[in-house]
């Protein structure tokens, strides 16, 4: 199974508002350059599938932009869910997917029931940890190299 990445964000402060970006500088201590949540081990880079985010707001009943989410790298056809431990590869770049991406108290605050219908079959993506540094860029290939 071969995705793409469609989108790129990251916030500069914490709780700050989301910045798209067309291509991002990854490290391995701290996950997208400029982007202050990615020191934390197992969660350096967080991953969202366009389609599990469709698939939310069919739920709720209403389109929502995917940086409602908070995540790093908007990705499409690649199916994250139930991922954990797997290696996956963006471009040239290399993540071992840690754990799902566990839905918080703040999507609620930014749409009612967002909390609710991010929680099936991992809707709200996945945490990352990297395992390579590297740029990655909208477009770049996404696969699970396992």
């Amino acid at each position: 199974m071969t995705g793409r990445v469609v989108a790129l964000a990251r916030c500069q402060v914490k709780r700050g508002p989301m910045e798209l970006l067309n291509e991002a500088s990854i490290s391995v201590d701290k996950g997208v350059a400029g982007d202050p949540r990615g020191h934390k081990k197992g969660r350096q880079v967080t991953l969202l599938a366009r389609e599990a985010w469709e698939a939310a707001c069919t739920d709720l009943g209403k389109p929502l932009d995917w940086t409602t989410r908070r995540a790093n790298v908007l990705v499409e056809g690649i199916d994250l869910a139930y991922s954990k431990h797997r290696q996956l590869r963006i471009g040239s770049v290399d993540f071992t997917v840690a754990m799902q991406m566990q839905p918080c108290f703040l999507m609620d605050e930014f749409e009612s029931g967002l909390k609710a219908a991010l929680k099936p079959d991992w809707r709200g993506g996945a945490c990352c940890s990297v395992r390579s540094a590297g740029i990655i860029r909208v477009g770049d290939p996404v696969i699970f190299a396992d």
